[in-house]
C-alpha cells in the first residue's frame, strides 16, 4: 500500500473489520484521504445500526451482519485488534494476497502523512500493568516538559494522536498483544514487555504465539529494550529482537541494580542504566513512598516508565516529580475504607492469574474474595504461590468451582464459602461474608483472576459493586 501519503490513499479499496473505538475512527480517517471504504461487521444490533448510519451519511459503506466475506475488489483491510486471525475474512484475504494492518499499523504508516513531524513513540506491553505503566511514562515525560500523551489500547486513538493538528514531542503508547499481531511495521524509539503469563490463548492458539506477538514491540527499536529481570521470558524476547545497532537491553529489578539496570537500594529507586560509568555509579531517581500504592509489582512499573523516560533523556527530577503527579486510575489495587479494622481493597482489573498473583502478594493476611469467568485459566500455582497468605476465601462466578478445586488441593486448611447466586447482588454477599471471616489486621482483596462478564458490565462495575457493599457494612 505504499508509503501513506495521500497519493496512495485516493481511490484505494478498503475494508474496515468491525466498527467501534477503533473500527470508526479509521473508516473516517480513510474516507478522509480519499480512499473508497467498506465497513464490515458481524454485529447488527441497534448500536451497530446507529453507528453504521454515521459512517454511510459521510458516504462510508457499510455491511452490517456479515464479516466473513472479502469484499469485491479489496486491496487493503484495516481490522479492529479483538478480530483473531483465524477468522474468515482474513483467510480469504491471504489466498488473494490483500494485506491485513490494525489500527496501530495504519497509525504508524500516517505519522508523517503531509509532512508532519513524527513523534518517537515509547511502546508498552505485557500480560499485566500496561495501563499503569503508559499512565506513569506520560505523568513522567510531562514533568520534564515535554508534549505528550498516554495512547493506544489506553482507549485514547493513535490516529487522532498522530493526525492531531499540534504534533506531540513523544508518545506512551500502550499496545495489547491483538494489537502488536498486526502491527508489523511498527519501530519503537524504545519499548518494554512488562512480564509474560498466559492469557488470551483462545485468541493466539498457543503461549509461544501469545509471547511471540508481545515480543513484535521490540523489533527494530532505536536505543532500548526494556525486560523485566525476574521474568526471563521478557529478556529472551530481547535477545530474539531484530534492533538497530547500539540499541541496549536495560533491565529492571525490585532488588539492588547490576549494571545497566534500573532497581531498588533502600527504599530508593536507582539508575546504573543511563549514567555515565555505569559500572561504578548510579542515580537516584525516586523514593519508593513516591510510587502509589508502593506494591511490589507497582514498583517495578515504575522502574520500567522509568527506564523509558530515562531512554529518551528525560532528567531524575522528571522521573521523581511524574511519579508524585500520578494518580492510578480506579479498581487497581485501590483503597476503599477501613471498616472495623479491616481493610477493603478493590483490585477488579486483576482479571487473571498473573494480576492476581501480583496483588495477594502485597498483603500479608488476606480474605480473597475471588471468581468469574476463567478464560481457560488455571489456578493451582496461583494458589500453591498464596496459601501462606490467605485467612479465607469467597468465591462468586461462573468458574468458581476451578478456583475453589485448586483451593482444596493446595490450602485445604483455608476456609472457603462457595456463593451459588450469579446476579449482581452477589457481590453484597460477598463482602458480608468476607467481613464475618476478617480479623482486625486483615485486608478483604478483590483480586478476581478471572473476567466479569458473567456477572457484570465490566471489571469497573464489579469494582463499583464491591465499593457500594463496603459502604453498607458502616464503619
Amino acid at each position: 500500500m505504499g508509503s501513506g501519503q495521500v497519493t496512495d490513499w485516493q481511490g484505494k479499496n478498503v475494508t474496515v473489520a468491525g466498527l467501534g473505538v477503533s473500527g470508526i475512527p479509521a473508516a473516517k480517517v480513510l474516507h478522509g484521504l480519499g480512499a473508497k471504504v467498506t465497513v464490515v461487521n458481524d454485529g447488527d444490533d441497534a448500536r451497530a445500526r446507529e453507528q453504521a448510519a454515521e459512517l454511510q451519511a459521510l458516504g462510508v459503506t457499510v455491511r452490517l451482519g456479515d464479516g466473513a466475506t472479502l469484499p469485491e475488489g479489496t486491496e487493503l483491510i484495516v481490522t479492529a485488534p479483538g478480530w483473531k486471525p483465524d477468522k474468515p475474512l482474513f483467510t480469504a484475504a491471504h489466498e488473494a494476497g490483500v494485506p491485513v494492518w490494525g489500527d496501530v499499523e495504519l497509525a504508524w504508516r500516517l505519522r508523517e502523512l503531509d509532512g508532519r513531524k513524527a513523534a518517537p513513540w515509547l511502546c508498552v506491553t505485557g500480560t499485566n500493568g500496561k495501563t499503569t505503566t503508559t499512565q506513569m511514562l506520560a505523568s513522567i515525560l510531562k514533568a520534564a516538559g515535554l508534549r505528550t500523551a498516554a495512547v493506544g489500547n489506553i482507549g485514547v486513538s493513535l490516529l487522532d494522536a498522530v493526525l492531531g493538528e499540534e504534533p506531540y514531542d513523544v508518545l506512551a503508547v500502550e499496545l495489547s498483544s491483538y494489537q502488536l499481531h498486526w502491527a508489523p511495521s511498527l519501530r519503537a524509539h524504545s519499548a518494554t514487555v512488562l512480564n509474560l503469563a498466559p492469557d488470551h490463548l483462545d485468541w493466539h492458539g498457543s503461549m509461544e504465539a501469545y509471547a511471540k506477538d508481545k515480543g513484535r514491540v521490540y523489533e527494530g527499536n532505536q536505543v532500548a529494550c526494556v525486560y523485566n529481570v525476574a521474568d526471563k521470558a521478557t529478556e529472551d524476547l530481547v535477545r530474539e529482537a531484530d534492533v538497530e545497532e547500539g540499541c541496549r537491553a536495560v533491565g529492571f529489578t525490585l532488588g539492588a541494580p547490576a549494571p545497566s539496570q534500573l532497581g531498588v537500594v533502600e527504599g530508593i529507586l536507582v539508575d546504573r542504566a543511563f549514567v555515565e560509568n555505569r559500572q561504578q555509579n548510579a542515580q537516584e531517581l525516586a523514593e519508593v513512598s513516591d510510587v502509589r500504592p508502593p506494591a511490589p509489582h507497582n514498583i517495578a512499573n515504575a522502574l520500567a516508565a522509568a527506564a523509558l523516560a530515562r531512554a529518551f533523556g528525560v532528567p531524575p527530577k522528571a522521573v521523581r516529580d511524574g511519579l508524585r503527579a500520578f494518580t492510578p486510575d480506579a479498581h487497581r489495587i485501590a483503597h476503599v475504607a477501613d471498616v472495623g479494622g479491616v481493610a477493603y481493597i478493590d483490585d477488579s482489573k486483576a482479571t487473571n492469574t498473573h494480576a492476581a498473583e501480583a496483588s495477594l502478594a502485597a498483603y500479608e493476611s488476606i480474605v480473597w474474595i475471588a471468581g468469574g469467568l476463567a478464560k481457560g485459566a488455571t489456578f493451582d500455582e496461583l494458589v500453591a504461590k498464596s496459601v501462606k497468605r490467605l485467612r479465607a476465601a469467597v468465591l462468586i462466578g461462573a468458574d468458581r468451582a476451578l478456583i475453589r478445586e485448586a483451593l482444596a488441593r493446595h490450602a485445604p486448611e483455608v476456609p472457603v464459602v462457595d456463593l451459588e447466586r450469579t446476579d449482581t447482588g452477589a457481590m453484597l454477599a460477598a463482602v458480608q461474608e468476607a467481613r464475618r471471616l476478617a480479623v482486625e489486621g486483615d485486608t478483604v482483596l478483590l483480586a478476581p483472576a478471572c473476567a466479569s462478564m458473567d456477572m457484570f458490565v465490566n471489571y469497573n462495575q464489579r469494582g463499583d459493586m464491591f465499593a457500594q457493599a463496603v459502604g453498607e457494612l458502616g464503619t
